[in-house]
């Protein structure tokens, strides 16, 4: 129990890697249906197949909520219609092909905290040249991206409770299959 529990930790931990840190420096584009603007209070709901582009952040959804502070950092809760999700899609640090995407039907984006929270149906997945190489499904996924902290729990509402829904966490393997030993080779 204490080695699943070791790879389960060393797992989420291996899902950590970071954000391309560029992103957060680049103007946000915005496509929507529909939009109102409270300039007060700088609150902006988005309509009708939303999209909002910053850099290599590419989230989706039906509907947005989106507030400024007076420094310039956003949060955005996302909101699916009934029988879709809310999608997110991000280039990680590291390498020239290597992505971590998610989707849920509720989304919040927290820039200022680099988090990213996903609610009800949750799925977050890291690619590496296209292929899946992590992928974490739940109720409730909070993603630090400074902390470079997973965090999964059984009820949407970011507790864990007796009898809630369950996770699951899926491992690709890492080594190349060549590189495997034959089958029936001694050791």
């Amino acid at each position: 129990m204490k080695k699943l529990f070791a790879a389960v930790f060393l797992s989420l931990a291996a899902f950590g890697a970071s954000a391309e840190r560029a992103d957060s420096l680049k103007q946000a584009v915005i496509t929507f249906d529909t939009l109102d603007v409270d300039e007060v209070t700088q609150t902006r709901i988005l309509t009708g197949n939303v999209v909002i582009t910053r850099g290599t952040l590419v989230l989706k959804s039906d509907r947005a909520l989106m507030k400024e502070t007076p420094e310039g950092y956003m949060s955005v809760t996302l909101t699916a219609n009934s029988g879709k999700t809310a999608t997110f899609r991000q280039k990680r640090d590291g390498g020239p092909d290597l992505w971590v995407e998610g989707q849920a039907q509720r989304i919040e984006y927290d820039d200022r905290a680099e988090l990213v929270k996903l609610f009800a149906n949750a799925e977050v997945r890291e690619l590496e040249n296209g292929r899946m190489s992590n992928e974490i499904r739940g109720p409730f996924i909070s993603y630090d991206n400074r902390k470079q902290v997973a965090q999964v729990r059984n009820d949407v509402s970011g507790a864990s409770k007796v009898g809630g829904g369950r996770g699951t966490l899926i491992i690709a393997p890492r080594r190349n299959p060549a590189a495997a030993p034959a089958e029936g080779a001694k050791q």
